[in-house]
């Protein structure tokens, strides 16, 4: 048997937000040993990377690393730059176009890191909660370019050339609506309570409510029928 085959190990991206945590629910209810991985990359919302410690703690994983890229210094993002966080942009949460808090390249950042480790754990499978029906118009969300990742992986590695391993990217929310996302996760048993979406929070982590974020994340409570133990800011 070769080596790649021998165990389930999965690394997964995890944010702390809902979309990263119900996605570690999944990989480990798929009876996948679980190897979590965070970035702090200058977000300014940098509170998500405490939640990304508590949900990995809660789910379980075999080990949870958080690495430490800066993409501030490139900017051309709200969430990287001096640009301002757009918010009330609807009762849906959705932009229209690319918006401002798309981070230039991030995914496909994220899943590079995710693979270098995934070929050192002899792992070939990678886990990220993308979604590409309340995506917000962000490119690295899409079919189309988790499937083009996963080529990339199986001929620019050394274990996709000499081990034939055969990297997955697992995209197991890409096709649900927020509200279809968080009914899996309930049903699971994640505590919502414990992961941060939003773009803008204040200095304890309470969500502003406003953002594109929160106003997606609300919207898909209130479908599913069910409310968002998260704190948000009081106005």
């Amino acid at each position: 048997m070769k080596r790649w085959m021998m165990g389930r190990k999965a690394v997964v991206l995890l944010s702390g937000g809902l979309d990263s945590a119900t996605t570690l629910a999944i990989a480990s209810e798929q009876g996948y040993r679980t190897y979590a991985l965070t970035f702090r990359y200058g977000q300014r919302h940098e509170i998500e990377v405490d939640a990304a410690c508590r949900v990995a703690k809660a789910v379980g994983v075999i080990e949870h690393l958080v690495t430490e890229i800066d993409l501030r210094t490139f900017g051309g993002s709200a969430l990287t730059g001096d640009l301002e966080v757009p918010k009330d942009s609807g009762a849906s949460g959705a932009s229209e176009g690319i918006p401002v808090t798309y981070v230039p390249a991030r995914n496909t950042i994220f899943l590079s890191f995710a693979l270098a480790w995934a070929e050192v754990l002899g792992s070939s499978d990678i886990f990220i909660g993308v979604n590409a029906v309340d995506y917000s118009g962000y490119p690295d969300c899409r079919p189309e370019f988790i499937d083009a990742f996963e080529r990339l992986a199986r001929f620019g590695t050394r274990a996709g050339v000499e081990e034939g391993r055969p990297f997955r990217i697992h995209a197991p929310l890409i096709d649900l609506t927020k509200a279809e996302i968080i009914r899996r996760g309930l049903e699971l048993g994640i505590d919502y309570g414990i992961t941060r979406s939003c773009y803008d929070p204040d200095a304890s982590g309470a969500a502003c409510g406003e953002c594109e974020s929160c106003r997606l994340r609300l919207a898909g409570f209130a479908a599913a029928g069910a409310e968002d133990p998260a704190p948000y800011q009081v106005t």
